[in-house]
Parts: structure tokens; C-alpha cells; sequence
């Protein structure tokens, strides 16, 4: 798995990354993930076109919560995390374009919904990137209407 685009283990059950490969999506089930969340957009560099498909014809359920990188919506922050609760027990992949959308998206689901320290929480985003001022403010507004 290392080998897949800014791939991270989060935990046991969840691991993120930027956009795999039709073989590393063969990888992934394989591991035995049951789940695919992708949060990038049918446009993003590297989409596969018939992702969807391929998920599923693989055995994973496939779930795409289109975000858009210049305009993230805290609708969709609500969303993600409202699946994520309804898949604790789940074995979950979660990607975007770059992993950049993912690691802030996971970082707020862990921080405001999981209670997880702040300093825990940030990983891997802090390895991945700084956010820019867009995603800046989108964590500074989800904070203030997710708590």
C-alpha cells in the first residue's frame, strides 16, 4: 500500500491517500477494505472515469462526496462525517486527488466528532500540506458550527 499516492494508516480500519490506480483499487479490496469514499471530483487529476464501477465490481461499496477544492462546503464536512459514524466497524479507504481534502477532512471528523487531541487529530495533514487560506477558513468555520 505504501506505494499508492500519499497513502497514511489512520487506524486499523481506515486508511487515506491520494487517487489510486485501477490496480492498487484491486490492492485495496484485496486488503480487505469494504468501503471507498472519494472526495475528489470526476475532474481532479488522475480520476478514473468509471471509478464507481470498478469499486464496486471489486465488492466495495463506493460513496463520492464531490468536494470542491477552491469552495469547500461545510454540507459536505457534515455529510463525511455522518457516514463515517454510520461505518465504524467498517474497513474504510478515503481519497481525493492528493490526499489534501481527506487529511483536512479527517482531521475535523476526528477533532470535533471523535474528541481526538488536537496534536493526533492533525495527522497526517500537517505531513501532507499547510492548508491554504480557502481551507483555512474552512476549518476555522467548521469549528465554529460542528462543536
Amino acid at each position: 500500500m505504501e506505494h499508492i499516492k500519499n497513502y497514511y494508516l489512520i487506524t486499523d480500519q481506515i486508511a487515506t491517500s491520494g487517487q489510486p490506480t485501477l490496480e492498487q483499487f484491486s490492492e485495496i479490496a484485496h486488503a480487505g477494505y469494504q468501503i471507498v469514499i472519494n472526495l475528489a471530483l470526476p475532474s481532479s487529476d488522475n480520476a478514473l472515469a468509471d471509478e464507481g464501477a470498478i469499486v464496486t465490481r471489486l465488492g466495495m461499496i463506493y460513496i463520492h462526496i464531490p468536494v470542491i477544492w477552491d469552495d469547500p462546503k461545510i454540507e459536505d464536512l457534515q455529510f463525511f462525517c455522518e457516514v463515517m459514524g454510520s461505518l465504524k466497524k467498517r474497513k474504510v479507504w478515503i481519497h481525493c486527488a492528493l490526499n489534501m481534502r481527506v487529511s483536512c477532512f479527517m482531521y475535523l471528523y476526528r477533532k470535533l466528532i471523535l474528541k481526538i487531541p488536537e496534536t493526533q487529530a492533525k495527522y497526517p495533514m500537517t505531513e501532507l500540506w499547510q492548508p491554504n487560506p480557502v481551507w483555512q477558513k474552512f476549518i476555522h468555520d467548521a469549528e465554529m458550527s460542528l462543536v
